[in-house]
């Protein structure tokens, strides 16, 4: 058997052109490439640098291109895919019990070969240019929404050691600290007046980044059919609705409703066996983000369950009644996950029941 092995190779042929499966483990620099044909049988085997990758790739007759979905995983997916191959993502955990002895680059990639081809993987779909711009308004967003929580959470303990006390919010927080710093006697130091004024400048200003990137959010839904359409579901608004189309794109690419609920996880968990069916807590796997906001969304649209009498409303109370409300809260999140892969693998609007 011919394998091709080495560093570097501007010209592939022989061998490299038999290549049916050509497997990448990413890396910031360095990247190791595992080959197999048809039969399985190894055919490659190469490090390149980031800057030979491509060509190297462009040089290739069309052919199965796997990678590992992670940092940079995308942007390579859609350069190969232009370049006419059949790109392929697996999430790491399906790579790992492909990997048959100490991890090492090169046994990275065999097992992502490996997995390439098992007829039930599962692969992570490839998201556009557009979507990951989306995307990084929401990371963005919620990257600022920790930073000013981490600020507030300072500002309040800087204060309780001056025995200056605030009612929750962030709106009583405000207004507490315009009136320490508008009395006429100092109630604090100039020293310590000073920081305050510091972390409040410093709050303010996240607060309008904040604000910002939601009119931003808010401008893509109200353009977009398929966020208007999603909106119409209780517990989905602007900012789930952006981040819903930015993380799946083509709802079609999942089997059903149930697939999309388990890529969120939102599913139970099961520990059975014997015929002896166990169902656990929510799985909790895949995009926490999603997760978080869909949770938000249903908690609110529960809240007001009792403000008007439907069927699904009688649902969910039903259900807080009987699992109380955090179960009932995320039962609703399962719920709707269901329903957006109903409106947008479909095309169709929702309609609630009468």
């Amino acid at each position: 058997m011919d394998v091709v092995e080495g560093n570097h190779q501007k010209n592939p042929g022989g061998p490299v052109m038999e290549i049916s499966v050509l497997a990448i483990d990413l890396a910031k620099s360095v990247f190791q490439l595992h080959g197999n044909d048809a039969h399985g049988r190894c055919r490659l085997r190469r490090k390149l640098r980031r800057s030979e990758l491509r060509p190297f790739i462009a040089l290739l007759p069309p052919c199965i291109v796997a990678m590992e979905a992670c940092s940079g995983s995308q942007y390579w997916a859609r350069e190969f895919r232009a370049l006419g191959h059949q790109v392929r993502l697996i999430a790491p955990q399906f790579v790992k019990p492909f990997v048959k002895t100490n991890k090492n680059d090169s046994a990275d990639a065999e097992a992502i070969a490996e997995a390439a081809i098992r007829p039930n993987m599962r692969f992570v779909p490839i998201k556009e240019r557009w979507q990951q711009d989306l995307l990084s308004i929401h990371r963005a967003r919620d990257l600022l929404i920790g930073h000013r929580v981490a600020v507030s959470n300072a500002l309040r303990g800087f204060l309780a050691e001056q025995g200056l006390v605030f009612a929750i919010g962030d709106g009583a927080l405000k207004k507490g600290l315009q009136e320490v710093f508008s009395r006429p006697e100092p109630v604090v130091s100039v020293q310590f007046a000073e920081i305050l004024q510091a972390l409040f400048s410093q709050l303010r200003l996240l607060t309008e980044q904040i604000e910002e990137l939601d009119r931003k959010l808010e401008g893509v839904a109200r353009t977009d059919e398929r966020c208007k359409r999603l909106q119409k579901i209780e517990g989905v608004g602007p900012i789930i609705s952006t981040a819903i189309l930015g993380t799946i794109g083509d709802a079609r690419e999942f089997k059903n409703g149930r697939s999309l609920s388990a890529f969120w996880g939102l599913v139970p968990r099961q520990s059975s066996s014997g015929g002896k069916q166990q169902l656990l807590g929510i799985s909790k796997r895949g995009d926490g983000y999603i997760r978080k906001l869909l949770i938000h969304g249903a908690r609110s649209a529960v809240q007001w369950a009792g403000k008007k009498d439907t069927p699904r409303n009688r649902w969910v109370l039903e259900k807080v009644r009987t699992r109380g409300m955090n179960k009932a809260t995320v039962a609703l999140a399962n719920k709707n996950a269901r329903v957006i892969w109903a409106v947008l693998a479909k095309g169709e609007h929702y309609r609630a029941a009468a």
